[in-house]
């Protein structure tokens, strides 16, 4: 079983920057691709960004051009750098393979509010 543990979120302005961890277990990390994916409170999760095993990356439409999604094998982590942050980024944010298979971790929240 693979454990993912986000970590990185807390309160920022708005205008402003986080970049969120995803540290997954096990050894698989670097064959799968890897996603984040955000729920605000009293909505579904939505996927926010994916980086496949080979480095390719997309984006939800929301977040493009703010947001960078990569990945580093050597420490089986994902991250994802967030920018020009807005009142309705706010969100707990999560990690998981893609498809996602796996348990979902804790996620982390993300506050952006003056």
């Amino acid at each position: 079983q693979v454990q993912l543990v986000e970590s990185g979120g807390g309160l920022v302005q708005p205008g402003g920057s986080l970049r969120l961890s995803c540290a997954a277990s096990g050894s698989i990390f670097s064959l799968n691709d890897m996603v984040w994916y955000r729920q605000a409170l009293g909505q579904e999760r939505r996927l926010v960004a994916i980086i496949t095993a080979g480095g390719s990356t997309n984006y939800a439409d929301s977040v493009k051009g703010r947001f960078t999604i990569s990945r580093d094998n050597a420490k089986s982590t994902a991250y994802l750098q967030m920018n020009s942050l807005k009142a309705e980024d706010t969100a707990v944010y999560y990690c998981n393979v893609y498809p996602p298979r796996f348990d979902w971790g804790q996620g982390t929240q993300v506050t952006v509010s003056s």
